[in-house]
């Protein structure tokens, strides 16, 4: 398959990439605030409302890769526009929902499309946009992300309040519907070779999905609604991978070429994709104990100054992207890492001697370096990916950063709490609190550590010429 590359600075096109980041971004943020209403509305359980959002986000990182590799086989403008359909579809079926298990279901469905909102935009840029230009591109999309993250959860609250919670699904119908006219409009037709060998690798499609969901499912704390202990989930989910690399090995057409995976430029690169979006989460959902038991704000203020975050990203990605484009992805990936990890050290000192104010300046430091991370390393990636994976590619990306959310939703807080001993949060005393919250953020730090040393491992990047002719047998080592 060739795509053709349209005239330089195909705003449309960008448009329609960007949008379609920012409405999958957006249908993870703006249910949040609608759980207490879902459940006095469906009178259920906190437990069964949280799959409204836990649903999205399952399916969401179950599917990436799968929806990756369909652009890669099936045209990507073709696979974007079906995922934009089936999101307008599962949105109408979430805004009629009759009982909470029809809007549960529901969600997965636009998890499902969320996936193809997530995984094809970055493989889009390689052919929609002009090489030199494809920093700032992505760039803007860290940038859609961080704005549907912000954004979400006012919208919702806003919309509630006046037309209640099936007005937060006509927003995003709406937004659906408009973004597929955009898309339609904006990216060029696919030129499709007129015969292909190749297959979509359903055996080993399956036991991929089996293996992130058994994980997901762990990462969620095991409740799945059949009392599994997280243990059987984790074994099942390394059974699962087990088989699945035995597929691939023997698939003549493999969802995820066993080779690339072995590249220490791709590998590094994920690693680091999962330790940077682990931390970025972790500030996320440690942050609100220590600013409400630790600092002592009121809700408002919690929230007012936990937005100091998702504003500064969605300030920081298009500067990111520029910085990418003029001075390189090594370079800019390289000081995105060492800027975060002063924040995090910032963010583990500053608050308890400077209090708020100090909480501030730490992440208006650490959020910037995010940004310039993530637009550094998904440019460097989907530039080197060979044509024919690079929606493979950009899902293994997406699976990463998901996988990282995961990690860091579930495994910081719990290293917080233990670090508070049985007292918990709320009983425990304000240095108490403080001295946790500073130990779990050096350890962020520490981690960022780890993240520099895979930057260094995999530093000696390939050319697309070089990974392609990997997977022909030629050693380039």
């Amino acid at each position: 398959m060739k795509e053709p590359v349209p005239p330089h600075g195909n705003k449309l096109a960008v448009a329609a990439l960007a949008g379609s980041i920012l409405l999958a971004s957006l249908g993870i943020s703006v249910t949040t605030v609608a759980l207490p209403t879902l459940a006095f509305a469906f009178s259920a359980s906190v437990q069964q409302v949280q799959w409204v959002v836990l649903a999205y986000l399952v399916s969401l990182t179950v599917a990436i890769v799968s929806a990756g590799r369909m652009g890669d086989l099936y045209g990507n403008r073709r696979v974007l526009l079906s995922g934009l359909l089936l999101f307008t579809l599962a949105t109408i079926a979430c805004a009629v929902a009759p009982s909470l298990g029809w809007l549960i279901a529901g969600r997965v469905a636009q998890g499902l499309a969320a996936a193809v909102l997530m995984a094809l935009p970055m493989s889009l840029v390689r052919v929609l946009v002009a090489k030199e230009r494809m920093g700032t591109v992505m760039g803007l999309l860290g940038t859609m992300s961080a704005i549907g993250t912000a954004l979400g959860p006012s919208l919702g609250g806003g919309l509630i309040e006046l037309m209640g919670w099936r007005s937060i699904f006509a927003l995003l119908l709406l937004c659906a519907l408009g973004m597929m006219l955009i898309a339609v409009k904006g990216i060029p037709r696919e030129k499709r070779a007129a015969t292909t060998t190749v297959r979509m690798d359903s055996a080993g499609n399956l036991w991929l999905c089996l293996a992130l969901l058994f994980f997901a499912m762990s990462a969620t704390g095991g409740k799945v609604g059949m009392a599994l202990p997280i243990w059987a989930l984790l074994t099942s989910a390394a059974i699962a991978l087990a088989v699945f690399v035995g597929v691939e090995r023997r698939a003549a057409d493999p969802l995820v070429p066993l080779a690339l995976l072995g590249r220490r430029t791709l590998a590094s690169s994920l690693i680091m994709n999962l330790i940077v979006s682990a931390i970025m989460m972790s500030t996320l959902v440690v942050g609100p104990f220590y600013l409400a038991y630790g600092l002592g704000l009121s809700e408002l203020m919690t929230g007012i100054v936990m937005a100091v975050g998702p504003a500064a990203a969605a300030l920081a990605g298009v500067p990111a992207g520029q910085l990418t484009d003029r001075f390189g992805t090594d370079r800019t990936l390289l000081a995105g890492l060492v800027l975060a990890t002063g924040g995090l050290i910032g963010l583990a000192f500053l608050p308890i001697r400077v209090g708020t104010p100090g909480y501030i300046m730490a992440l208006i430091l650490t959020t910037p370096g995010f940004q310039l991370f993530f637009a550094a390393n998904n440019t460097a990636m989907m530039a080197e990916a060979p044509d024919a994976q690079r929606g493979m590619v950009s899902g293994l990306l997406g699976l990463s950063r998901n996988l990282g959310f995961m990690t860091g939703a579930s495994l910081m807080p719990l290293l917080f709490a233990s670090l508070l001993g049985e007292q918990g949060v709320t009983l425990s005393s304000t240095f108490a609190i403080g001295e946790a919250f500073s130990f779990t953020f050096l350890l962020a730090a520490g981690s960022f550590g780890l993240a520099i040393v895979a930057f260094f491992v995999g530093k000696k990047r390939l050319t697309p010429i070089s990974i392609s002719l990997t997977y022909q047998g030629v050693n380039h080592d």
